[in-house]
């Protein structure tokens, strides 16, 4: 019982001298330093999970209501599936789903790695994702004329379509 009272209270002095020199410990760990590693963590995944989508292109076929991994046949939603799977990223497959994963984020405040929503252009209903790969442009698993498969555009091109944003890293 002493020696528990003994390591509380070292530790509450400890918390409060991290306090007042501006840096916050739990448990003896620096938290401003944790958050900036998780930080990193996440967006050299994120960089991971990109350069994976980049390398796809020219390999991966869209097909409608398709997850065949083994002959990287995808819709959009299988393919972001995949794609962030391979890094330990569990997302479930179709756009109804991964909507809701993560967190809510902005346009305003997109990271590469984000989760982006489109609708069809006529009805407010989310059929779409790709992930936001930085510098406004996304990168997705598509289809329609004279293309088939992986490409990378613009945002801005996509404007009337965009729904919203979620951040699963």
């Amino acid at each position: 019982m002493t020696l528990n009272w003994m390591k509380r209270t070292v530790i509450a002095t400890t918390c409060c001298f991290a306090l007042l020199s501006g840096a916050t410990l739990i448990d003896g760990i620096n938290v401003g330093q944790a958050h900036a590693a998780a930080a990193t963590n996440a967006s050299a995944k994120a960089d991971s999970i990109i350069a994976l989508a980049k390398s796809l292109k020219g390999k991966v076929t869209y097909k409608f209501g398709t997850n065949n991994p083994s002959k990287l046949i995808f819709d959009c939603s299988s393919f972001t599936k995949y794609v962030f799977g391979k890094y330990g990223v569990d997302l479930k497959w179709g756009t109804k789903s991964q909507r809701l994963q993560g967190t809510y984020v902005s346009k305003s405040n997109l990271k590469p790695g984000d989760l982006i929503f489109f609708d069809n252009g006529k009805t407010s209903t989310i059929n779409h994702v790709g992930i936001y790969i930085g510098n406004g442009q996304f990168i997705h698993n598509t289809i329609g004329s004279n293309m088939n498969g992986i490409y990378i555009r613009d945002l801005s091109d996509y404007s009337k379509r965009y729904s919203t944003a979620r951040r699963v890293l």
